[in-house]
């Protein structure tokens, strides 16, 4: 607005930069695809806007990416494969024409896990390879909206868009050390134009530098769309006391026998963080989330059951073209019976009872976002992948109720382990209250008393 610099100026620096991290070793391979001219366009479009005074919305100007997993003119819609996206998208997907019509800057699609299938962020092949983490480009994103968060955490933009069925905004946003806000409830923000893997547990929702960024991204994203039956009911979004100066009145819940189920050295971060959030002014209550066991192995029946529904044509006909990890997830779900999934959809029924009682006595529930930091990456990953159950499900151990039950879930960088690697924190609320979330993120981003610049950096304004 001070016109010190246009929506131009910072777009040619984005395209050098776009050219310079995938030259440089290793290579960051946050996005995927992009395009000099449509990059331009959108710049100089923005920039006469600004220059009339005449600006769309907050988001006029600024540099977004999108997940592969949207349909985003004229980029291939290849969802993490070789396979899929043969031929340039002529349509956009619902959340990327809405950011168009705020007037942002649409810098290319980012690199994603293949179909969505894992949490590492690990694909390796020749159209993604395997994104690096800014903080330490010998550790895994995160996954699987892997390039979401490493082109936010490196600078190349703040704000970019992820879907999330088991943690895939929240797991890399928490590796990666900046904000993850889980779709908001489901359906809240229309999926219309992104592939639907599995259609009970998918939300979308923007990965940003800060809490406000993505209160504004969530503002101008959530809203019915006609083209998207799940969230045409849906209560208006509000913003309602996001800025309010402490917290007094609010309860906090947790069950501190599932928090404490991390690691020594995010545990005693994370408690810290509670605490300061009772020093201004919310109350912790103790609360019990029953049958989490059971919720965990229901979440993974429904989602790779619905996953292998819909991917039963490429399972049948591109079997031998898809990543080792995504064959084995693909198979295990080939496993589970129709007994299996309705057994499953019985035990969400149950716990979307138990948690609407628990919200009748609390605004939130408090958790780590993830029980470890990020991975490193091996020599072998690079060449065949990388599958690790256990480390998939201890990843998803925080992310799955909300999936499983619709919540919202948002998580805040806290601090670093000993390592150097981000540390992230988790509030969950009542289906529809991301107000409350946006509420105490702003506040848990207080608690961070520094942000240390990851090793990979561009400096967009520069």
């Amino acid at each position: 607005r001070s016109g010190k610099l246009t929506p131009s100026q910072v777009a040619k620096n984005i395209i050098a930069l776009l050219e310079d991290c995938d030259k440089s070793t290793p290579p960051l391979r946050a996005i995927v695809q992009w395009d000099q001219e449509q990059i331009m366009l959108m710049a100089e479009a923005s920039t006469a806007r600004y220059k009339n005074k005449c600006t769309l919305s907050y988001l006029d100007g600024i540099p977004v990416c999108l997940k592969e997993e949207f349909k985003v003119v004229p980029y291939y819609h290849r969802v993490g494969t070789v396979y899929l996206g043969t031929e340039p998208e002529t349509e956009d997907a619902t959340v990327a024409k809405k950011l168009r019509e705020a007037g942002a800057v649409i810098i290319g699609v980012s690199n994603m896990h293949e179909l969505g299938t894992g949490t590492t962020g690990c694909n390796p092949n020749r159209y993604h390879r395997i994104p690096r983490n800014p903080y330490k480009p010998n550790h895994f994103t995160g996954g699987s909206s892997s390039g979401s968060a490493a082109a936010v955490a490196a600078g190349l933009c703040p704000v970019a868009i992820g879907t999330d069925g088991g943690g895939s905004v929240r797991i890399p946003a928490s590796f990666c050390g900046v904000v993850g806000l889980k779709g908001s409830t489901f359906g809240r923000i229309s999926s219309h134009g992104s592939l639907p893997l599995s259609y009970s547990t998918v939300s979308v929702g923007p990965i940003c530098t800060s809490v406000a960024d993505a209160a504004i991204v969530y503002s101008i994203l959530a809203e019915p769309d006609p083209l998207y039956p799940y969230g045409l009911k849906q209560p208006k979004a509000t913003l309602s006391d996001v800025c309010a100066p402490d917290l007094k009145g609010l309860k906090l819940g947790v069950d501190w026998t599932f928090f404490k189920a991390c690691d020594a050295e995010i545990l005693s971060i994370c408690e810290k963080a509670v605490e300061h959030l009772q020093n201004l002014g919310a109350s912790v209550v103790e609360v019990s989330l029953p049958e989490m066991e059971e919720v965990k192995i229901a979440h993974a029946i429904c989602i790779l059951s619905e996953m292998r529904d819909f991917l039963q044509p490429d399972f049948n006909k591109h079997f031998q073209e898809m990543n080792l990890e995504t064959q084995a997830s693909l198979a295990l779900g080939s496993q589970f019976t129709a007994l299996d999934y309705i057994t499953a959809n019985r035990q969400r029924t149950r716990s979307m009872r138990f948690l609407r009682e628990i919200f009748s006595t609390v605004n939130c529930i408090l958790t780590p976002a993830i029980a470890s930091t990020a991975p490193r990456i091996h020599e072998s990953d690079l060449l065949t992948g990388s599958s690790n159950i256990s480390f998939t499900m201890r990843s998803m151990r925080f992310m799955q109720l909300g999936n499983f039950t619709g919540i919202p879930g948002l998580v805040v960088p806290i601090g670093y382990s000993t390592a150097g690697l981000p540390i992230g924190f988790q509030v969950m609320a009542k289906w529809w209250d991301e107000a409350v979330l946006l509420r105490i993120g702003m506040k848990l981003e207080q608690f961070r008393h520094q942000t240390k610049k990851p090793t990979i950096y561009y400096d967009v304004l520069a």
